[in-house]
């Protein structure tokens, strides 16, 4: 009898080694399938993220630029007409950005920051020189930064100003990001 019992015990094991040896087909399939959905709902939020840091380099440049026209103009009564007169160590074009300056108007100017990349939104800064009641020595320099709502391929903006005394604004393409 022990011998009977020993031989079913070893068939009963060498059962359960073929019952436990992998995956079905089924099984295999329903977790590629969860791993599709999981990656269809992750990939567009990494992407987005990936897109809002290299929009942040642009922001802080045209934010440095902005800042650094104010510091120019306290110093020379003029704005600077180049990315190099600013002094400020910021390279006029990066991979995803080209940076200019619009002095078109002798009040104002606009510091712009274009998208290259269709994918990325444009950044435009605003400086005016804002006279208290026509007195030239009262003069202030005030600062805007502007988003456009649309993403895409950008293209340079004019300063844009309003009223009397001038008070910086964004076109009505853009959002206003600070001041």
């Amino acid at each position: 009898m022990k011998t009977e019992l020993k031989a079913k015990f070893l068939q009963h094991i060498l059962g359960k080694k073929k019952e436990n040896e992998g995956f079905t087909l089924i099984e295999l399939l329903v977790v590629i399938i969860i791993i599709g959905i999981l990656s269809a709902i992750a990939l567009p939020s990494f992407l987005n993220q990936a897109n809002k840091g290299k929009q942040s380099e642009a922001k802080q440049y045209v934010g440095s630029l902005n800042r650094a026209q104010q510091a120019y103009y306290l110093e020379n009564s003029s704005f600077g007409s180049t990315i190099d007169k600013l002094a400020i160590g910021i390279k006029s074009q990066t991979e995803n950005y080209k940076y200019e300056i619009n002095t078109s108007v002798s009040s104002q100017v606009a510091n712009n920051g274009v998208s290259l990349k269709p994918a990325l939104k444009s950044y435009a800064g605003n400086v005016v020189l804002s006279v208290l009641q026509n007195d030239s020595s009262d003069a202030s320099t005030l600062a805007i930064l502007c988003e456009t709502k649309a993403v895409g391929v950008g293209t340079s903006l004019p300063p844009a100003g309003s009223g009397t005394p001038l008070q910086p604004g964004c076109p009505s393409t853009d959002y206003q990001v600070m001041k």
